[in-house]
């Protein structure tokens, strides 16, 4: 093994919070498997090291869905422990009684232990039988008050890279007359600005191209409206951010998504590269020989 691996183990109360726990680790680049029973803990792990440092960090959820949990779990964790190359750490995640029981009923489902009773009746015995794992973790998180985007910043905090988030933009250019693009968050409709496709020289051009860039921006429409939406997006980006979102796609339209939404798109990627993880993306510039953008 020439890497180190980095195993989370995703478990607690049923109820918790254990989903959304391991879609944050997926958002952080961690190869997730729910429900791994235990007993196959070591397979697994002989199977990662024979795909040669591809995957370097793990999220595993091991609740009481797995039958052996108990009689395995304890004696996998400690095997691990013992190669200096793998780094085994148990995130416990918790909730208060009551809402836990609010959450079955919001969900009308059952629970594991209760399948034919009341909730907090399982609540009770599951709190029980994982007394011992909860003492034996690394991490705990109570998330009694917390609403998924905050449980899923707590994770990125804890478990993320040194900047301690995870969050993409991705800038995309189009053309209306194919469509806005369905993924879309944000939508912005530049075709009130000078248009280069009726000046012959730019027409076949596009806009990553200088010449037809430097006409967009030469209006002082232009400047003004860049000056805006800059703003905007400095104002919005942290509180999307904030509120645990990882992705947001910000869509820049023309009528042909060739000339104006391109040199655009590539403006807003270079201001906001500087701060986030940023990609650029032209939907629509190889379409059609001629189009009116």
């Amino acid at each position: 093994m020439n890497k180190d691996i980095q195993i989370v183990i995703i478990t607690g109360m049923s109820g918790a919070g254990k989903t959304v726990a391991v879609q944050s680790f997926e958002d952080l680049g961690y190869f997730c498997i729910d429900n791994l029973p235990p007993t196959l803990l070591p397979k697994f792990i002989e199977m990662v090291n024979e795909t040669d440092g591809k995957l370097t960090k793990l999220a595993l959820v091991m609740d009481l869905r797995g039958r052996d949990f108990f009689d395995s779990l304890f004696p996998a964790i400690d095997a691990l422990g013992q190669n200096e190359h793998v780094q085994p750490k148990v995130l416990f995640l918790d909730a208060k009684d009551d809402a836990l029981v609010r959450r079955y009923k919001e969900t009308r489902r059952s629970h594991p232990l209760a399948p034919k009773g009341l909730p907090l009746e399982g609540i009770r015995a599951e709190r029980t039988l994982l007394e011992e794992i909860k003492g034996r973790a690394q991490y705990y998180l109570d998330t009694t008050d917390m609403k998924p985007s905050e449980l899923k910043e707590r994770i990125i905090r804890l478990f993320g890279d040194d900047n301690g988030s995870v969050f993409n933009v991705n800038v995309v250019s189009f053309g209306f007359k194919y469509g806005i693009p369905i993924d879309a968050d944000l939508v912005f409709d530049v075709r009130f600005l000078p248009n280069p496709y009726y000046v012959d020289t730019m027409r076949e051009k596009t806009g990553q191209e200088a010449e037809v860039a430097d006409y967009v921006f030469k209006w002082s429409e232009t400047k003004q409206f860049l000056k805006k939406l800059m703003d905007l997006l400095a104002f919005t980006l942290p509180h999307y951010k904030r509120e645990g979102k990882s992705q947001l796609v910000i869509a820049i339209g023309c009528t042909g998504g060739k000339h104006r939404s391109v040199a655009i798109a590539e403006y807003i990627g270079k201001q906001l590269e500087r701060e986030y993880v940023t990609k650029v993306t032209h939907r629509d510039i190889l379409k059609g020989k001629v189009r009116i953008s």
